[in-house]
């Protein structure tokens, strides 16, 4: 993970932590599932989003979403995976990117998050390059002096 990176806070109560209309359907991720998101994940992304999406998955109200084309999944996003209040990991399958695809997962899980009783939210570990999105979409803004809870990674 770069340096240069910083958590980033989300106020869960703005206006704009709304669900929004896309042309692909989100789902929450049912248990049979969960195998085939993790393929997908292994496939488009890392091991470690891999590992962290486990643990939004195997719950018994799992707390990670996916996007999908027809039966293809083509981009997930979870929270409460990492740590509690965090969001993250999230990805689109590149072929489909620039569609409004992670916009609407990123979204629906903190629309979700504001519902489970958070006020705020976490997005861990962002390099700047991205910073533009989540301050774009979300209103996110980020955190001086963050700790980071990935320098715990081995």
């Amino acid at each position: 993970m770069a340096s240069d990176s910083k958590d980033m806070l989300v106020d869960l109560y703005q206006p704009i932590i709304k669900e929004i209309d896309n042309k692909y359907e989100i789902k929450r991720v049912l248990s049979p599932n969960s195998d085939k998101v993790l393929d997908f994940i292994d496939t488009h992304f890392s091991k470690g989003w891999k590992s962290e999406a486990k643990a939004g998955l195997y719950k018994n109200n799992p707390t990670c979403f996916i996007s999908v084309d027809g039966d293809k999944i083509i981009g997930f996003a979870c929270y409460d995976a990492t740590a509690k209040a965090y969001f993250g990991p999230t990805g689109v399958d590149e072929a489909y990117r620039g569609q409004g695809i992670g916009k609407s997962l990123l979204l629906k899980c903190l629309v979700h998050m504001k519902y489970d009783g958070y006020g705020y939210a976490i997005i861990g570990g962002v390099e700047p390059k991205n910073w533009i999105f989540y301050e774009k979409v979300c209103g996110a803004t980020p955190i001086e002096n963050s700790k980071k809870i990935y320098t715990r990674m081995v």
